[in-house]
């Protein structure tokens, strides 16, 4: 099933979701690189009804060499989260967080993934106009949602990204793609043959996603094909989420992720890199 409703969303569209028939379940999914989780955030403050979901253990798998630092999760294990959230499949999932939309971001596109509508609320819990609440939120009546498979055309694996035919955009800072600092994975630089858009482009000046004909052009202008094949990572399949989800608002769909990104790549010696700005 595809999804209908829009990847990025305002508070108005929000709004006017929590207002309409279709139940709505509200996802807090503040997290950091450097560990730490948005718990007590959450509990300090969040919409109305939301949830807190934590990246590290409830959208990933454990870490590993072999398989990167944020793998995603068993299919069953990922429903069985969802059904811990009140997620039935008429549910329509709005995920934030407070930062810049990448956390939020990779929930949003593991749903849409499978199928279930889902959206960024973008601005984060800052763009909420409403009134917020503290403390733990209620455990909601279990869900109902099916396990389903990751659809194969969504995401790619180190070995169809080493065989090269699609356009590989690394979602990175610059200076962790040219190589010039590594601060969390075993070696620096780039898979060969990637182009650099970093996720952080795909905002305006203030903070929001840039318009769908604007994200177009930059999408575009770095060599993507509509038609043809793309692939996205970053560090550890968080933030590259953020780039499909913007190829999404800018009306270019097919893209997939490459879960394991960097931190698999990297891991491997066997491994081709690049260094510096150009792809090759």
């Amino acid at each position: 099933m595809a999804a209908a409703l829009d990847p990025i969303i305002d508070s108005a569209r929000l709004h006017e979701l929590l207002e309409g028939e279709a139940p709505v379940r509200l996802l807090d999914v503040r997290w950091a690189l450097d560990g730490s989780t948005g718990r007590e955030a959450h509990l300090a403050g969040h919409l109305p009804g939301a949830h807190w979901v934590d990246l590290d253990t409830e959208l990933a798998a454990p870490a590993g060499p072999a398989v990167g630092r944020h793998p995603l999760p068993e299919p069953a294990d990922f429903a069985a989260t969802l059904r811990r959230l009140g997620v039935d499949e008429d549910t329509v999932v709005v995920a934030y967080d407070d930062t810049d939309g990448a956390p939020a971001g990779r929930l949003v596109w593991m749903l849409r993934a499978v199928g279930q509508e889902a959206a960024l609320l973008d601005g984060g819990i800052a763009a909420w106009d409403g009134p917020l609440e503290s403390g733990e939120t209620p455990p909601p009546a279990p869900g109902s949602v099916p396990e389903r498979p990751w659809p194969a055309h969504r995401i790619a694996t180190i070995d169809e990204v080493a065989a090269g035919g699609a356009l590989l955009i690394d979602a990175r800072a610059p200076e962790r793609y040219r190589g010039e600092v590594e601060p969390v994975d075993p070696r620096a630089g780039h898979i060969p043959g990637a182009v650099n858009l970093p996720y952080a482009g795909n905002l305006d000046a203030e903070r929001r996603f840039a318009a769908p004909e604007a994200l177009r052009q930059r999408f575009l202008a770095a060599g993507v094909d509509p038609d043809g094949e793309t692939v996205v990572y970053c560090g550890s399949g968080v933030t590259a989420t953020h780039d499909l989800l913007a190829l999404e608002r800018a009306g270019i769909h097919g893209a997939r992720l490459f879960p394991g990104s960097w931190s698999q790549w990297s891991s491997d010696p066997q491994r081709p890199l690049s260094r510096g700005d150009a792809p090759a």
